[in-house]
């Protein structure tokens, strides 16, 4: 688990630094959606078959990169519509 939080905490930092233009989310907003992905991304993985969410391997920890990146770049976007 705690390794899906550090993912979610890279990931939302890179997010910043990685999508175009003026970001609608804060920094602190940023980081805790991409925990959240992650963990979601964590438990997916798990429910596929990729073994215990509390344990890392190689794809659980793929999938939750892209589920964390997916959650901030779909909030990001739908703050824009505000």
């Amino acid at each position: 688990m705690l390794g899906f939080i550090v993912f979610g905490l890279v990931v939302g930092a890179l997010a910043r630094l990685v999508l175009p233009g003026r970001q609608h989310l804060s920094l602190i907003v940023t980081l805790l959606v991409g925990v959240v992905g992650s963990v979601i991304g964590g438990v997916v993985a798990s429910a596929l078959g990729t073994g215990d969410v509390f344990e890392l391997n190689v794809l659980g920890s793929i999938v939750a990169i892209i589920a964390a990146a997916l959650l901030i770049v779909l909030l990001d976007r739908a703050a824009v519509r505000r």
